[in-house]
């Protein structure tokens, strides 16, 4: 699987990162993978050449990071792992000191290889609480816990309030499709003039663009809240969704497979979160990181997006 050497870090991140939120109970899946589904889907990643996995004290109430702590086993320091701090943490170094220690004990490590704040919100809206979270974040790095720093769901307008402390940060972690494209413009010229990449989850549009919309697949309660499965943004979105099926077919791969690599493929990407309950879903997906779309493919794809969004269809 392609890969790219981030600095600060020891193991190269891979294309694909596994996304552990479905591996817990949460309220956007609902409690539907058990511990033994947890630990094979985690495994067959492994197997399948992902070494990087994305979890946060938020998933499950940390039962994400305790899944994915036992699932790696004597494997957890070959490979990349990535959690968040809630923003409710009081903006003072002991804070999140507390909270990295409880992420660092559910996964049994002495660290982690990036860990980002979650979300700004009304927590980091000021110029003033973004330069204290800023101060204690380059304090965690410092430490040798977090190996490097990162956000989360940051639009240019909060970078902006980082000032010249943003470079601090490796990646921002961002929602990003063929159907969902809002960090494009300002927020991707932001993250590029201070060196931070983007992790994109979502990349599939939750399942969307991998056709995922039977009645099973409708029953996760996040499916059932987001957007993009939503009149009228479904039933515009079938241009996109049948371009992805056409270049699936001349590839001879599944649909997620295309919507991976377009996202692998485009500008100031260091990896596309991805994630599943199921194994052959992960063994399904994985094909993902070694794929490079023609100039044609995307240019196809691009132009199906173009008319999507055109026509009204942007998730924000």
């Amino acid at each position: 699987m392609r890969s790219i050497k981030v600095e600060g870090l020891d193991i190269p991140w891979t294309a694909l990162t596994f996304g552990c939120l479905q591996i817990a109970p949460s309220k956007e899946w609902g409690d539907v993978c058990s511990v033994e589904e947890a630990d094979r889907v985690v495994k067959t990643a492994l197997e399948g050449g992902i070494m990087a996995f994305d979890t946060a004290e938020g998933y499950g109430d940390g039962e994400s990071e305790r899944r994915l702590g036992k699932a790696l086993g004597s494997r957890k320091n070959d490979v990349l792992i990535i959690s968040k701090i809630w923003p409710d943490a009081e903006l003072t170094l002991k804070a999140y000191q507390s909270r990295l220690e409880g992420t660092l004990k559910a996964l049994g490590r002495d660290y982690v290889d990036a860990y980002l704040v979650h979300w700004p919100g009304f927590y980091l809206d000021t110029m003033e609480k973004t330069g204290k979270m800023c101060d204690i974040m380059s304090s965690l790095k410092e430490s040798g816990k977090a190996r490097t720093v990162g956000i989360s769901k940051f639009r240019a307008n909060d970078i902006g309030l980082m000032s010249r402390a943003a470079s601090l940060f490796t990646v921002n972690q961002v929602p990003y499709s063929l159907l969902q494209r809002e960090h494009e413009g300002k927020d991707l010229k932001q993250c590029e003039k201070a060196g931070i990449g983007y992790m994109a989850c979502s990349p599939s549009a939750l399942g969307l663009l991998a056709g995922r919309f039977d009645e099973e697949a409708l029953k996760a309660p996040i499916r059932r809240e987001y957007k993009l499965y939503q009149q009228p943004y479904f039933d515009d979105s079938e241009i996109v969704r049948n371009t992805v099926q056409e270049i699936a077919q001349e590839i001879n791969l599944a649909p997620i497979n295309v919507a991976l690599a377009w996202v692998i493929q485009q500008k100031n990407i260091t990896t596309a979160v991805v994630g599943s309950r199921k194994v052959d879903q992960v063994k399904e997906f994985c094909a993902a990181g070694e794929i490079t779309l023609t100039s044609d493919q995307l240019e196809r794809l691009n132009k199906a997006s173009s008319q999507f969004h055109y026509a009204g269809g942007i998730c924000v």
